[in-house]
């Protein structure tokens, strides 16, 4: 019967690669104190953005309706909403 050949069986097969030199490139060192690149504001302001939503709506419920802006109602839950998707927007920002 037929015999089957695997694919590191045959000779001129370039899988082994034990002779030849690999060229590799160097990692590159980066650097996160220099601020090359890096922006430090992004991570205190989401953070900040997601407090100051999660805050608002905790307010309006406590106060039953009164806090934060009594005349908006429950607008006060989309105005909290806005701040914490202000925060995930800000984290796009984020390298």
């Amino acid at each position: 019967m037929g015999e089957r050949k695997l694919a590191g069986d045959a000779k001129g097969d370039k899988g082994d690669k034990g002779d030849q030199k690999v060229d590799r490139k160097k990692p590159q060192k980066i650097d996160m104190r220099t601020g090359g690149g890096v922006r430090r504001w992004v991570a205190p302001l989401m953070l900040a953005l997601f407090v100051i939503g999660l805050l608002w709506i905790v307010v309006y419920y406590v106060a039953e309706g009164d806090l934060p802006i009594g005349a908006i109602g429950a607008w006060n839950i989309v105005v909290g909403f806005g701040f914490i998707g202000a925060g995930f927007v800000v984290s796009t920002q984020w390298k």
